[in-house]
């Protein structure tokens, strides 16, 4: 009969390749502190020390670096990244002025940034309905529409 545990460091490089290849793809550090500990494990195999041995050196491995180095590297990589708000949460807070009037349902804004969006008043507005030209702030984005809420007339 064939011992199939001499074969376990066949498993240990592909399960390397397999863990290489998903970090390649996601690029979040996880799967290479994976691959690094199916490394401890196949070096384990190579001692000739029992295949369950090696799994577990593969997993204390792999969770010692998943809770030391990984947020370090994350950090690392993180550094230089832009802090500017983008997308819908640059919308969030955004003034504007009212291009066609506005109602519970119905308007249209033309926000800070030059974008025009369909726009309807928040419920807590104790408006409804603000004429074209008025000053209004975003305090939600709801799909493809800005529910605002007007902003206070200065007294200059």
């Amino acid at each position: 009969m064939v011992d199939l545990t001499q074969y376990v460091w066949i498993a240990w490089l592909i399960l390397i390749l397999i863990a290489v290849i998903i970090e390649l793809l996601t690029l979040e550090f996880t799967f290479l502190m994976i691959a690094f500990g199916s490394v401890a494990g196949l070096g384990a195999n190579l001692l000739g020390w029992e295949w369950w041995v090696q799994f577990l050196v593969a997993a204390a491995v792999s969770v010692l670096l998943l809770l030391t180095i990984r947020p370090v590297m994350l950090r690392y990589l993180r550094r230089g990244a832009d802090p500017a708000l983008s997308n819908i949460a640059a919308l969030h807070g955004m003034s504007g002025r009212v291009v066609s009037p506005v109602a519970d349902t119905t308007g249209l804004v033309k926000l800070a940034n030059g974008e025009t969006w369909t726009a309807r008043l928040a419920p807590e507005s104790a408006q409804r309905l603000i004429d074209t030209g008025a000053s209004v702030r975003v305090v939600l984005v709801d799909g493809a529409t800005v529910v605002i809420v007007p902003l206070e007339r200065d007294s200059a």
